[in-house]
């Protein structure tokens, strides 16, 4: 599901119903064994199928998640009415981020041309977090067209220290010393 408005809303709500009743990683927990069930093909099937009464799907997915948050149900109920059970995957994504940021945990993706080892992948999060003055989870991934280096993105904030970067920047310099 892209992000937009709808599941900014539905996260929003779910974050203050947990904040209001201090649970939070029920919630989260709750939330995973959701996107779990939707992973189930035929259940998912019969969810989405516009022919299946609404009523059915309710006592199917009160079944299939056994004794739950009343109001986690509620919420599934309201998700499988309007059609939207299948973006529970991104809403819990986004309810994990905006938890995170609540307990002042920033997340990090981090591009390397090459793997890094753990040894790397810890020195990495250290500086990050001393930089941030928090903690912070990374997410690593590689692509090799940065040729060597490093680029962080933290939020709206990013640090490109690739040599993909540098060379760029050599040429527009080089470019603009000609004229």
């Amino acid at each position: 599901m892209p992000k937009n408005i709808s599941s900014k809303r539905y996260v929003q709500a779910i974050f203050e119903i947990a904040r209001d009743s201090n649970e939070f990683d029920a919630w989260r927990a709750d939330l995973k064994s959701i996107v779990g069930l939707m992973q189930d093909s035929e259940f998912s099937g019969l969810i989405e199928n516009p022919k299946v009464p609404f009523d059915l799907k309710a006592n199917l997915a009160e079944q299939k998640l056994g004794k739950m948050n009343q109001s986690v149900l509620n919420l599934v109920y309201f998700l499988i009415s309007k059609d939207k059970l299948n973006y529970i995957d991104q809403i819990s994504r986004d309810y994990d981020l905006l938890l995170d940021d609540y307990n002042g945990i920033k997340h990090a993706e981090v591009t390397t041309a090459m793997p890094i080892d753990d040894a790397e992948e810890k020195a990495i999060s250290s500086k990050l977090e001393s930089l941030v003055g928090g903690k912070v989870t990374i997410h690593i991934h590689t692509d090799p067209a940065l040729i060597g280096g490093t680029v962080i993105r933290i939020g709206d904030s990013l640090i490109d220290g690739s040599i993909r970067n540098k060379l760029d920047t050599l040429k527009r310099e080089l470019i603009g010393a000609q004229h």
